[in-house]
């Protein structure tokens, strides 16, 4: 329609294409030659100058991920409202694996008989709108092989979800706080280095700074290996370039935040460090720092810091202790750890070491760990 050019044969319901004179063809060919070539060729150069450009800068900024840790668009699923609901079977209670803020997370099977964890957000909730967004914005670039990895997204009017890598021996949470499961001094000990290689990627791995936030067991999802993954990037922070502080209204959990966290609201990857290091001594403790137990002035921090004047052993999880033999290796692999811990949960953000060091330290801990039990 609107087209008086078109023209063709006549079966195609179009007018008969009027036949070009050799004059005409001459005329059209030098018309080429003369004004479309020269268009053409400094199209070519300036497209060419261009993508040089952009090579020669991806390699100067170092720090951008890497192409292997990035994922094409092609390699996405595209998976509808309706192929996720017979996935989880309706969504049923039987399927439920864990429930957040916003949100709760299903196990679904594809059709091809892949499990997904589907994360299905509260629309009516205020704040899940602005969770979701931010979940897509870090996981449509971040790629790590300690970070859950997405493989679609579902969004609608009146749905939203995130179809999400399924783990499959659960979290840090069932781990450490269930009767029927438990953690030995080495699986602990590499499950907090892939934490730490998890946050030492999200702080320096990539163009911006991310901090994570929400650091605490239920986010550390375990797969088939027992390898550790971060998930859940609902109230994570980009810092913009050339900062290292942001602020937010967003509530962190209780008991993980940084102190200028909660008074503050200040964001930055130093209190990501502390929220690790409550981490890294609960889960050899297996203390909450929200335990009944913590009143006044007692805490998580200062149980552990005590425990120095005897022995680290009268703090740490009974259960690791029933699992090992070689009680002086692992003495000294606790006090050097919880030593770590202690050093980066310091009030002030200045004096807390990065996840750098953090994790590098953690690695020659586990060494001499593994050294020390072959030598006994």
């Amino acid at each position: 329609m609107s087209n008086d050019a078109l023209c063709g044969v006549i079966r195609l319901n179009v007018p008969l294409c009027e036949e070009v004179s050799l004059g005409t063809r001459k005329a059209m060919g030098v018309r080429i030659v003369k004004y479309v070539l020269p268009t053409l060729g400094l199209t070519i150069l300036i497209v060419s100058v261009v993508l040089v450009s952009r090579k020669l800068h991806g390699k100067k900024n170092s720090k951008l991920s890497n192409n292997k840790d990035s994922m094409p668009l092609s390699t996405w699923r595209r998976i509808s409202h309706q192929q996720l609901l017979q996935a989880a079977e309706e969504f049923s209670v039987n399927n439920l694996l864990g429930e957040g803020s916003f949100s709760s997370v299903y196990k679904g099977t594809l059709l091809d008989g892949t499990y997904v964890a589907i994360k299905v957000l509260y629309l009516e909730l205020e704040g899940a709108f602005k969770s979701f967004d931010i979940e897509c914005e870090i996981l449509r670039h971040v790629r790590h092989q300690n970070l859950v990895k997405i493989i679609s997204v579902c969004s609608n009017i009146d749905f939203k979800a995130l179809v999400l890598e399924y783990m499959s021996k659960g979290n840090l949470e069932m781990w450490l706080y269930s009767n029927t499961h438990c953690l030995n001094m080495l699986q602990s000990l590499s499950i907090m280095i892939d934490v730490a290689t998890a946050l030492e990627y999200l702080h320096l791995g990539y163009s911006t700074p991310i901090v994570y936030c929400d650091l605490k067991p239920s986010n550390v999802l375990l797969d088939e290996d027992m390898v550790g993954h971060v998930a859940d990037f609902g109230i994570a922070k980009l810092l913009s370039d050339g900062t290292s502080l942001s602020q937010t209204m967003t509530m962190a959990t209780i008991g993980y935040m940084a102190p200028e966290y909660g008074y503050e609201g200040i964001v930055s990857t130093r209190g990501d460090v502390y929220s690790y290091e409550i981490l890294l001594m609960e889960t050899f403790t297996r203390k909450k720092p929200i335990d009944d137990m913590f009143t006044g002035e007692m805490s998580l921090k200062l149980l552990v810091e005590e425990s120095f004047s005897l022995s680290i052993l009268e703090v740490i999880d009974s259960n690791l202790l029933s699992n090992e033999n070689d009680y002086a290796a692992m003495e000294i692999c606790l006090s050097a750890t919880m030593g770590l811990a202690l050093h980066c949960c310091t009030d002030l953000p200045e004096q807390r070491i990065d996840i750098k060091n953090v994790l590098a330290r953690l690695n020659k801990i586990k060494l001499k760990y593994l050294h020390d039990q072959q030598s006994g």
